[in-house]
């Protein structure tokens, strides 16, 4: 398990919050710390070039060798600090005046000509054994007017930088330690504030339940970046309420379907029972009921058909139909049926349609069925088909009495019957057009209904086009 993602969102932006703080801030730290310390030591190089410019000019103007071996400690008054270096000496000698607490070596280094300014070039790094750096100058002065020359080495131990440095650097690094600390906790506040919308959401979509599956999320009340989500969640669940009172109205509406079989089932066999009966009589309540179980087996069938269906995986094998051919021999097949109605079966249709043929007569045979049902006497059942741009269109229409809007509406719903005529026929418990729209799903099309005011009935099957259809006409 990644503990990573398993961590409270707030947790995991706190500490990402955090962790750009402190880049930032030690950066900026660092940043100051390098600033700081880089002007520390060219002021210190400066004063430095300055203090031995000003020996050549006291050498120059106010003193000889002798005054200045005579007063070392005056030259030593004028360094930067206890532990500078200032040594002045003949060329190639050693220093007559030396002035160097702590013994420190020159390193090897070229003195400034007489004639020469000193500038920051000039200067030498060396280091202390105890780590603190050293600048380093050389340079050539003239001992009065015409005197002789001599050498000037001056060294400034940066001691007070380094102890002002040291303690800087602690304080950089308590500020950023500081910075990121308040920025984490201040970051985890704001998010533990901000989230609480989120989880008013999650405690409201926590209520939702079969008995309160009516609740919906505040969108208004949610900030705009969750009221996507919010509508999103409150679509998904209309959806779910929706399935969940169609599967609640489907299994009262089974439930009514199986009970009504079963019970004429037991009532004919609790009177049969109730006395010695020939075996005639035995034979009727027999074929009673074997009447009813081939009921149920339809309807059991049929609900098994329409849950396969339903699979979001199901795939059909489809074959080419040439559609005059098959709509003529459905009208033949149910010929007789509308001759007792004195009902005619007209026939124009053209092309072909790739579908599961199975599926396909079950589907056009059922509209069928109900158009012959519901055709008035004398009427005709028009049976055709017709080429669209988004694929063929099959269509059966016929005569009967006006269907208001809202039976057109549920006709495709399971075991809905708008009239109980409709029990008269083979498919008579209510699922004969949920399986057409089932039939029509599987296939990628659609299933729809219209009546005019005349009452003309027209059911219309949409078969999308097929990709070869598409290539061949392209």
């Amino acid at each position: 398990m990644n503990l990573w993602r398993t961590r409270s969102l707030t947790a995991r932006v706190s500490f990402l919050f955090a962790l750009i703080a402190c880049t930032i801030v030690t950066s900026l730290g660092m940043y100051l710390y390098s600033s700081t310390r880089k002007a520390l030591e060219t002021r210190a190089d400066y004063s430095l070039i300055g203090r031995v410019e000003h020996f050549r000019t006291l050498l120059h103007d106010l003193y000889n060798v002798k005054q200045m071996e005579d007063r070392p400690a005056l030259f030593e008054t004028m360094l930067g600090s206890e532990q500078d270096v200032l040594m002045f000496a003949y060329p190639g000698q050693a220093p007559f005046v030396r002035v160097n607490p702590a013994n420190l070596t020159p390193p090897p280094m070229p003195s400034v000509g007489l004639n020469r300014s000193l500038t920051l070039a000039s200067l030498q790094t060396g280091e202390r054994a105890d780590g603190v750096r050293v600048r380093w100058i050389s340079a050539e002065a003239e001992v009065g007017k015409d005197g002789p020359k001599v050498v000037i080495v001056g060294a400034h131990v940066m001691t007070q930088e380094s102890s002002i440095l040291s303690a800087y650097y602690w304080q950089v690094i308590g500020a950023a330690a500081i910075s990121v600390l308040l920025a984490a906790l201040l970051g985890f506040l704001v998010l533990k504030r901000g989230f609480r919308p989120l989880t008013s959401m999650a405690g409201r979509a926590a209520e939702v339940s079969p008995t309160n599956i009516a609740i919906r999320l505040r969108e208004e009340d949610a900030p705009q970046e969750l009221r996507r989500l919010a509508a999103s969640f409150n679509a998904m669940l209309d959806r779910l309420s929706e399935g969940y009172e169609n599967l609640s109205q489907f299994s009262a509406d089974l439930a009514h379907e199986i009970r009504t079989p079963i019970g004429a089932m037991m009532g004919q066999t609790q009177v049969t029972l109730n006395k010695v009966r020939n075996a005639s009589e035995y034979q009727q309540v027999l074929e009673s009921n074997l009447e009813e179980l081939q009921r149920l087996s339809r309807i059991v069938e049929n609900i098994l058909f329409l849950a396969h269906a339903d699979h979001a995986g199901l795939a059909v094998e489809k074959t080419s139909l040439v559609l005059a051919d098959e709509l003529h021999k459905i009208a033949e097949y149910f010929e007789g049926i509308a001759e007792e109605r004195d009902i005619r079966l007209v026939v124009d249709a053209s092309g072909e349609l790739q579908v599961s043929p199975v599926m396909w007569r079950r589907a056009v045979s059922n509209l069928v069925v109900n158009a012959v049902r519901y055709a008035l006497p004398g009427s005709i059942v028009r049976l055709s088909s017709k080429s669209q741009a988004q694929g063929t269109c099959v269509e059966v229409e016929n005569q009967g009495d006006p269907i208001p809007q809202e039976q057109l509406d549920r006709l495709f719903d399971r075991f809905y019957r708008g009239d109980k005529s409709r029990s008269e026929f083979t498919e008579s418990n209510g699922l004969g057009l949920a399986i057409v729209r089932a039939i029509m799903l599987v296939h990628g099309g659609s299933a729809e209904v219209n009546c005019s005011a005349a009452g003309l009935i027209r059911f219309s099957l949409y078969f999308p086009q097929m990709p070869r259809a598409i290539q061949a006409r392209t």
